[in-house]
């Protein structure tokens, strides 16, 4: 497993880092033990969760997966990178939700009890909260990187403009800064190659990417007209208006799909080994995350990890992109 330099700073990470969002829902207390075995077995010293999860988030089983990863880590704490995130809502109450002070310094005590830990290599605000200025979010994440219960901080989900204000911020008030970014980046999306990726590097930020395989749907298994079954992703998500059906669940993606397939079935390359594998071959990425609902799932995936694309399969994937239409996004539209 190769390590990586977070961004400017000291901090190495393996370039895959383990995604939990699956532990406690689609993978049980012992499924989800032994994933992390499987990780830990192919050298991954980095893992991802959220007080949020697992998906999909529900107030009744917020917190679950913290918990099962707290129990694993328990005597190797100091093996591993851990990062969390707080932000989405996980309770009733008005401030159970966002980044305001009063949440971020509620929400990493509690995230803190359930990993079983007293420090928090990287905290994450999970998304953008427009309710509270950056300054109040920065303040309060400064003052735990102070405190020493935070080692760096981390923004999701943001734009670069966001990112861009956030960094201009922290500079001028001399607090501590984002010093990771975690947007989503696949094959069928690569939104992020305009401005943040530039951005980023510019910026000495590091880029831990999510969805590399596109929820599981750049694995080639899922069948257009078929539904999927109740354990994956997209059964989880069957509204079509739901996150993933949303973001993936697309004719022009099945399409997409298929000719990879075409492409690199000849070459007995598997496509979640390629798709993975194109997503860390771009300098810019510092570690692409990766979950599974089983062990040999994971195992099967690490594979990738020893795929290097030559020059033919890499343009024929950046051509895919090219391929497909382009649609505003509705959660930027003019109003």
């Amino acid at each position: 497993m190769k390590t990586k330099r977070m961004g400017k700073t000291g901090l190495k990470v393996s370039n895959i880092c383990l995604g939990t969002m699956t532990f406690g829902k689609q993978a049980d207390e012992a499924a989800a033990i032994a994933i992390m075995d499987v990780a830990a077995e192919h050298g991954v010293n980095f893992i991802d969760t959220a007080d949020i999860y697992p998906v999909p988030p529900s107030l009744e089983l917020a917190g679950r997966t913290e918990e099962i990863v707290g129990k694993w880590l328990k005597g190797k704490r100091d093996r591993y990178i851990l990062a969390t995130k707080c932000g989405v809502r996980t309770g009733d109450k008005p401030n159970d939700a966002g980044l305001s002070r009063k949440h971020i310094l509620e929400a990493v005590e509690a995230s803190l009890r359930r990993l079983q830990t007293d420090y928090i290599d990287i905290y994450f605000g999970h998304q953008p909260d427009p309710e509270t200025p950056i300054d109040e979010t920065l303040r309060a994440m400064d003052d735990l990187v102070k405190s020493g219960k935070v080692r760096y901080l981390g923004c999701s989900n943001f734009t670069a403009w966001q990112v861009a204000k956030s960094l201009w911020t922290s500079d001028k008030l001399m607090l501590n800064r984002f010093d990771v970014l975690q947007p989503r980046y696949n094959l069928l999306y690569r939104e992020i190659e305009n401005e943040i990726i530039p951005l980023c590097r510019e910026e000495g930020v590091g880029v831990v990417a999510f969805n590399p395989l596109a929820a599981g749907f750049l694995t080639g298994k899922y069948q257009k007209g078929a539904e999927p079954p109740d354990s994956t992703r997209f059964g989880l998500f069957r509204e079509p208006t739901s996150l993933y059906r949303e973001r993936y669940w697309k004719d022009c993606h099945f399409h997409a799909v298929e000719e990879l397939k075409n492409f690199f079935e000849p070459r007995k390359q598997l496509l979640v080994h390629v798709a993975l594998a194109w997503v860390l071959s771009h300098e810019e990425i510092t570690s692409a995350i990766v979950g599974a609902s089983r062990a040999e799932q994971l195992k099967e995936t690490l594979a990738a990890t020893h795929l290097e694309l030559d020059q033919d399969a890499l343009e024929f994937c950046n051509s895919i992109w090219f391929s497909l239409p382009r649609h505003p996004d509705p959660r930027y539209a003019l109003r």
